[in-house]
């Protein structure tokens, strides 16, 4: 693919625009994540698995919000394009409403119901109850969570990013520094280990919410309107929205139950096998940084383009988007091998351990091209055209009827190493591949929500 369109300035200008914030925002969360994780693996193995297995519950959250918010966002983005603002801020209206009911499920499972959860993943007694403690904190920050995603979500997609970026990372920063001084005892706090980690997580979340609605109204922005106002939506407008967002919230609720297999699959093989993916997992957080910037990029400006009515427009800003992604994702890999003797250095693991890291990073760093791909077109591309159902069916067929079979073939069959089952789960990212390389080039995926 030609990368003739790098000497298009306007272009780069407007994703740029887009993607640095986003990819900087990302940056310092997965940074400050893996320093999390640094932290709590100071107190052993254990403890790794147990906070790794106590954020599955927070990861099916987030990523249920995503798939709700996200695919909401997929009208607002098309508003923008039509620079219509009273229905960006029903559809607002919608997805705090939504994603609240979503979050008080997760929040009373957290709170109420914490072993019984991470029983699901692992029968280990001991991460189990280190892992209850932490859920039972940081389950009250879930619907802060939620109303705060909703906003992001919006923000993004009409090009207010830096305000989502000055909020994530100053409660970013909060939570690390508060949960440091938590976990071992420092400037007077008291040492609370994982229970420490946990509180600085919740307060950092809800520090995140606040900041947000004080820029939204500070700034004057398009939503610094009376709340009140988001809720007076109609029922049929409401339906439509649905109609789009729900095969993008059902999405992201089937992949992260699968993803959330594939770990439980792994905490089967070992605990020293799921502390080696726990630990592959932050690197690998940090090896999207830059695909989550021209990812969420992408989405922008081909909603922005469809709601405009230029439908070519937007399938050439999948493609360039694609093509540039690609060249970026064989050096992120490559790095990513080159730095493994030095991520095992910052942990505290066995030997067993170590090799596990090894040889996850080396499997990762190969095939992060294919999962980049897969990413942008769906995200990118697929979503963001408004074609939610197409995408659930690919979503459902490449997890459940390859994925999750070739993990447990792997693991219980076979009884690989864990990086073997890591590798054969990435069977379906490649059969995913080829389907979304074919829907993207038809062009079937274009859908002008906003003006149907």
């Amino acid at each position: 693919m030609s990368l003739s369109f790098l000497k298009d300035r306007a272009f780069l200008r407007e994703m740029l625009t887009i993607a640095l914030p986003i990819s900087f925002q990302q940056l310092i969360n997965a940074s400050l994540n893996m320093i999390d994780v640094i932290m709590v693996g100071q107190l052993g193995e254990t403890s790794i698995a147990a906070l790794g297995l106590s954020n599955q519950v927070f990861f099916v959250f987030i990523l249920l919000l995503f798939g709700l918010t996200s695919g909401m966002a997929i009208f607002t983005a098309q508003f923008w394009g039509k620079h219509e603002i009273e229905p960006i801020r029903k559809v607002l209206g919608m997805s705090v409403l939504t994603a609240s009911l979503i979050a008080l499920f997760f929040m009373l499972a957290a709170t109420l119901a914490p072993r019984f959860v991470l029983g699901l993943y692992t029968n280990d007694p001991e991460v189990i109850g280190i892992g209850a403690s932490y859920l039972r904190i940081v389950g009250f920050s879930y619907i802060p969570i939620a109303v705060a995603t909703a906003y992001i979500a919006v923000l993004r997609s009409i090009q207010l990013v830096k305000l989502t970026v000055i909020a994530t990372i100053s409660a970013l920063v909060f939570k690390t520094i508060l949960g440091y001084s938590l976990i071992f005892g420092v400037g007077g706090f008291p040492a609370l280990g994982v229970e420490g980690a946990a509180i600085g997580t919740a307060s950092g979340w809800t520090l995140e919410l606040v900041l947000l609605l004080i820029l939204v109204y500070a700034g004057r922005t398009p939503l610094a309107a009376n709340p009140l106002t988001f809720f007076t939506f109609d029922l049929p407008f409401f339906g439509r929205v649905l109609k789009t967002t729900l095969p993008a919230l059902a999405n992201e609720m089937f992949w992260s139950l699968g993803i959330t297999t594939y770990n439980a699959i792994y905490a089967r093989i070992g605990t020293e096998s799921i502390a080696a993916i726990n630990v592959n997992a932050t690197i690998e957080e940090l090896a999207f940084v830059v695909f989550m910037g021209l990812g969420n990029a992408c989405a922008v400006m081909v909603g922005n383009r469809i709601g405009a009515g230029k439908r070519e427009e937007a399938y050439q800003t999948v493609k360039r988007v694609t093509a540039l992604s690609l060249l970026l994702a064989w050096l992120v890999g490559f790095s990513v091998i080159a730095l493994r003797g030095l991520v095992v250095g910052l942990y505290d693991l066995s030997p067993g351990g170590e090799q596990n890291v090894r040889m996850l990073m080396l499997v990762m760093g190969l095939v992060l091209w294919i999962r980049i791909f897969n990413f942008i077109t769906f995200i990118g591309g697929m979503r963001a055209g408004g074609d939610t159902r197409f995408a659930l069916f690919m979503e459902l067929f490449s997890i459940w009827l390859i994925g999750v079979p070739a993990a447990y073939i792997g693991a219980f069959v076979l009884k690989l190493p864990v990086y073997w089952v890591y590798l054969m789960v990435i069977a379906e990212e490649i059969v995913k591949g080829f389907v979304s390389a074919w829907r993207i080039y038809s062009r079937r995926w274009i859908h002008n929500l906003v003006n149907e």
